[in-house]
């Protein structure tokens, strides 16, 4: 029997119910049965970035991020945009990864949700670091999926059926051989 393909779910939010968590929570809900979706927990236990701790031993955090990007089959993110561009913290995940060769080839895309005509800042600060890592961007599945707070359960997964369908499409694009 085959290992069920994993899609690694990185939130680029540090904000407890915030709309980036509720599109992640929501993918994972409606992933299929045949695909395993886990979301990284840590993003505020990552250290700052710094070139000269980029050695092994890596700082822990740091050493499970790479463990699990590696481990996936794909990566969906979701990140907020702030100032302009992606929230520090984000990008210091983000930072993280370039000295690592686990993301360089993988497949990985993005999920916009904020509103019409806002998160290009953040789009594209993610379309540059990822060059620099080597990700294989999956331009069909990176899409700007507006989220209306009033769809958000109480458990924080959407509800409107509109937007569970295109994560579902989502997924299964960015799953999609190439």
């Amino acid at each position: 029997m085959s290992t069920p393909p994993l899609i690694l779910l990185l939130s680029g939010s540090l904000r407890t119910g915030s709309s980036n968590e509720s599109v992640l929570r929501t993918a994972q809900a409606v992933a299929p049965a045949h695909v395993c979706t886990v979301r990284y927990p840590d993003l505020a236990a990552l250290p700052h970035f710094n070139p000269d701790d980029d050695t092994d031993p890596l700082p822990a955090p740091v050493a499970e991020l790479r463990a699990a990007i590696g481990a996936a089959d794909a990566v969906l993110i979701c990140a907020p945009e702030y100032a302009g561009t992606l929230p520090g913290s984000f990008k210091n995940l983000l930072d993280w990864t370039v000295g690592g060769t686990e993301i360089c080839d993988k497949p990985v895309a993005w999920v916009n949700a904020a509103a019409a005509g806002r998160g290009r800042g953040a789009e594209a600060t993610l379309r540059t670091v990822l060059g620099y890592t080597g990700a294989d961007i999956v331009e069909s599945a990176c899409v700007n999926l507006p989220v209306d707070r009033g769809t958000v359960g109480p458990d924080g997964v959407i509800t409107d059926e509109g937007v569970r369908e295109q994560l579902r499409a989502v997924l299964a694009r960015l799953l999609t051989p190439r």
